[in-house]
């Protein structure tokens, strides 16, 4: 492990006793459980090496493998993407996108209002891959530093966050500009749908046709 990782972990190395066939997503709930790792490992866009070569959460480890860890570089990565059934962290977020070159960050923050809870739904793999297209696009347009987003799957209660969206850029205008456009092409091209439940109510919400 290096950098940040080394220091939550208490050492630049752990070792760890898995069952036959455990996978690298196998070693990942397990170093969750070393020092204070577990909070890092969720929010961060950790790459991870078996061996020294990239390599899939799905990839079989073997006895004597080594797995490396490896974070964002050096000020951070310029685009960062999650869909995930766990609760946003905007804080954790915008940290992930600030950088000595911006001199501004705007963080938007789509939550439930009015009703009880909503129900997300999505093809997240492929959401994935969208929102990284859509941000990409902001990224190369409008000259900013970096550009994250996460939404939110499954129920999100009354009051918390279902999407961010952060940017970080040299100035307010372009900053403001990207982070408008990115939630609204999310909305738009995004496979994910929600559904509104209050009390005995639930309703699916009409969306637009995806543009193709």
């Amino acid at each position: 492990m290096f950098a940040m990782l080394r220091e939550l972990a208490g050492g630049p190395s752990v070792e760890l006793s898995l069952p036959e066939g455990a996978t690298v997503s196998d070693a990942l709930r397990a170093l969750g459980e070393v020092g204070e790792l577990g909070p890092a490992l969720e929010r961060l866009p950790v790459v991870m090496a078996v061996n020294r070569d990239y390599a899939a959460a799905s990839t079989t480890l073997h006895a004597g493998d080594e797995l490396a860890l490896i974070p964002p570089v050096s000020g951070g990565a310029p685009i960062h993407v999650r869909v995930t059934s766990e609760a946003l962290d905007p804080r954790a977020i915008t940290d992930l996108v600030r950088a000595p070159a911006a001199g501004a960050v705007v963080t938007f923050e789509g939550v439930t209002r009015t009703v009880e809870r909503l129900d997300y739904e999505a093809y997240a793999e492929m959401a994935e891959a969208k929102i990284r297209q859509v941000l990409e696009g902001c990224l190369e347009r409008n000259g900013i530093v970096a550009i994250a987003a996460e939404h939110r799957i499954g129920a999100v209660a009354l009051g918390e966050p279902s999407v961010v969206v952060v940017v970080a850029g040299g100035h307010r205008e372009e900053t403001f500009a990207a982070a408008r456009e990115a939630i609204d092409q999310i909305k738009a091209e995004a496979p994910i749908w929600k559904r509104e439940v209050d009390g005995e109510r639930a309703e699916w919400i009409e969306g637009t046709v995806p543009s193709v």
